[in-house]
């Protein structure tokens, strides 16, 4: 039944670790073809891979884990896949229904534990509701806002015989509403006419909604000119070379955008959840804007900010319907105040907030960056994952995105450990994709295991690591806010990362010295096999631009861009 199940669904790959209340399932894993299953070294791994896998198709990702320890180790990666809405399946093996309550061994509360973690989860006791319980997940996993479930099945279960029922046209009773009211979006439109300062504000409810829905979010920005901005999980909905692309907002997000976000008087947030690392101060946070907020997910609305123009719908509907309707009074923006405010921004932009003093000696973690991009960025086929940290930002910051679907990593929950395992699913769903993790060493070794996995389905991932020797934004936030104590952000015990990779069969690469970057960069990328690059980075440097805990957007850390000072929007030095 599961492994009909997941056939039915379309499901070719599965990522997984099998153990004792599983292996009926196993089982009969080893006597089909049409599922190829990934043994991960580690549950956390296999959650991340399911979601590396689902961000890069839009499919939902499926992991498979025992009892116990395999359940309680799944958690991390659910709850990533929550905060973040990507949609995953997670199967678990539970102790047979008579032991249930009984601290059998490797039992574990799996349902009481993932409650909090999951959109929904189920215990199959019933051998005849089990095949109508997996089509079920698939529907809740992907309708709607999506995100991680979880079904939980004892081995007496997986066991016994029973109906199975193919999937069919959902009766459930969760049916998500897709199309906006049309008397809000109708405001939204006069709102759109007559702004002064307009900015869409787009996330990750953008990728999530599908292909189209990017399509119509850069038709609409093209035809009204108005600028743009995202969050870390939009990245690539709207295209970076695009000209009204003001980069990323945010904690690190660039001058421009934070400033823009700060004095628009109409913002337009377009699947979004106003996270705090966005907004800031909350009372300070855009605080003479009509904000409208278009969402799928209705307890996302008012939830942090209040929406004067609130849209529930699903995205991709919600643009067709308000370009439909901002054709048809006759696409009519405030054109001359539209151009001015473009003139502003620009006036912004030319303030370089990404400057940074290269060197001739070390490499610089930007500099890197950008050496990699511009050796990549031609690739159609590149997908970036990132570990979690200053690595990331710098990712975000410098690499840029023409499309959806090619960016992965860990927004809400920030998770160290995710990219190298979610990079695994990634080259699982594009073989022949070039798939690179930017990491930093100390996010990278929490889940290192996952280096005997693509050693032995010979994926060629390229891990490339920024090695500071340092846990760099623990390091940064003690040098900016507690007095320069470094209480234990490095590690006096880091591996030789090349000898690491040639002890899994893998290849590595050392690179510290700038002129020889572009042609490490070129064998990684050549190189038809999985590869370590340890790039070793400037020690000290610091992520800018950065808005501190409790500032609002307007009061930016700029670093070398500026004098070490808070800038306010007239580029006065406030502190």
């Amino acid at each position: 039944m599961v492994v009909q199940a997941l056939k039915d669904q379309g499901v070719d790959t599965v990522f997984g670790y099998p153990g004792g209340a599983v292996l009926p399932i196993y089982d009969e894993i080893f006597q089909q073809n049409d599922i190829r299953h990934i043994l991960v070294r580690h549950e956390q791994g296999a959650v991340h891979a399911a979601e590396g896998y689902a961000r890069s198709t839009g499919k939902p990702g499926v992991a498979l884990v025992t009892s116990g320890p395999g359940a309680t180790n799944a958690v991390t990666g659910l709850t990533d896949a929550l905060m973040d809405s990507i949609p995953i399946i997670v199967l678990t093996g539970q102790v047979p229904t008579f032991m249930i309550g009984s601290d059998a061994f490797q039992e574990a509360d799996t349902v009481g534990i993932t409650r909090p973690c999951t959109k929904h989860n189920w215990l199959v006791k019933e051998t005849d509701q089990l095949a109508a319980t997996l089509h079920e997940a698939f529907h809740v996993a992907t309708a709607g806002r999506p995100g991680p479930v979880l079904i939980d099945i004892p081995k007496d279960v997986q066991f016994a015989t029973g109906k199975y029922a193919p999937p069919k046209p959902s009766t459930s009773h969760y049916q998500p509403r897709l199309k906006g009211d049309m008397e809000e979006i109708t405001e939204l439109v006069a709102a759109m006419e007559t702004a002064k300062r307009p900015i869409f504000y787009t996330g990750g409810g953008v990728i999530n909604s599908g292909p189209a829905a990017s399509q119509l979010l850069r038709e609409l920005v093209d035809a009204t000119g108005f600028p743009i901005t995202s969050t870390l999980m939009g990245l690539g909905a709207y295209p970076a070379s695009g000209k009204n692309w003001l980069g990323m907002l945010g904690m690190h997000g660039l001058y421009e955008a934070n400033l823009a976000m700060h004095d628009c008087d109409l913002m337009i947030n377009i699947g979004a959840r106003f996270d705090d690392r966005i907004t800031g101060r909350i009372d300070a946070f855009s605080p003479k804007s009509i904000k409208a907020h278009i969402d799928i997910d209705p307890s996302s609305i008012n939830k942090v900010i209040k929406a004067d123009i609130p849209i529930v719908g699903d995205v991709a509907h919600v643009l067709e319907d308000i370009l439909k309707v901002w054709k048809s009074r006759g696409r009519k923006t405030n054109a001359e105040a539209v151009a001015k405010w473009m003139g502003v921004i620009d006036g912004w932009r030319s303030k370089n907030c990404l400057a940074y003093t290269n060197s001739e000696t070390s490499i610089k973690p930007q500099y890197a960056l950008e050496r990699l991009e511009a050796l990549t960025k031609d690739r159609k086929d590149r997908f970036i994952c990132t570990e979690v940290g200053q690595h990331q930002m710098w990712a975000a910051q410098f690499l840029g995105f023409e499309d959806p679907n090619h960016w992965m990593t860990s927004g809400g929950l920030g998770t160290m450990g995710y990219g190298f395992p979610a990079s695994i699913g990634v080259q699982m769903a594009h073989p022949d994709a070039l798939v690179i993790n930017v990491a930093g060493e100390a996010s990278w070794l929490m889940n290192m295991q996952e280096l005997g996995t693509a050693a032995q389905y010979r994926l060629p991932v390229k891990q490339f690591i920024l090695n500071n020797e340092r846990l760099g934004m623990v390091r940064q936030w003690q040098e900016l806010l507690h007095g320069e104590r470094y209480s234990h952000s490095w590690s006096e015990a880091l591996p030789d990362f090349v000898k690491l990779a040639e002890a899994f069969g893998a290849k590595g690469i050392l690179c510290k010295d700038p002129a020889d970057l572009d042609d490490a960069i070129m064998e990684m990328i050549e190189y038809d096999g999985p590869v370590i690059f340890d790039c070793l980075v400037e020690k000290h440097e610091n992520c800018f631009p950065m808005i501190p805990s409790g500032k609002a957007h307007n009061e930016m850390l700029l670093g070398e861009a500026e004098t070490q000072g808070v800038i306010d929007a007239k580029g006065s030095i406030l502190v």
